[in-house]
């Protein structure tokens, strides 16, 4: 499933660098750029621990496409 993310937007606004961030919420470097790109889906947990992060709620830092309706 394809998203948006804030990641880079909230992270340049913090100051942080990708390994900051990574350090912060206890994943790779690697795993932020992916997250930050829409190209990996973070778990429930790390979602939640990376809003927190930015003091944001889950909804504010990640957004699902609206689905087509049938």
């Amino acid at each position: 499933m394809e998203f948006d993310t804030r990641i880079r937007e909230l992270r340049e606004e913090a100051g942080l660098t990708q390994a900051e961030l990574a350090d912060r919420v206890d994943v790779t470097r690697q795993t932020i750029l992916y997250v930050e790109k829409g190209e990996y889906n973070p778990s429930l947990e790390l979602a939640w621990r990376i809003a927190r992060e930015f003091d944001a709620g889950i909804e504010d830092v990640f957004e699902l496409p609206e689905r087509a309706r049938s």
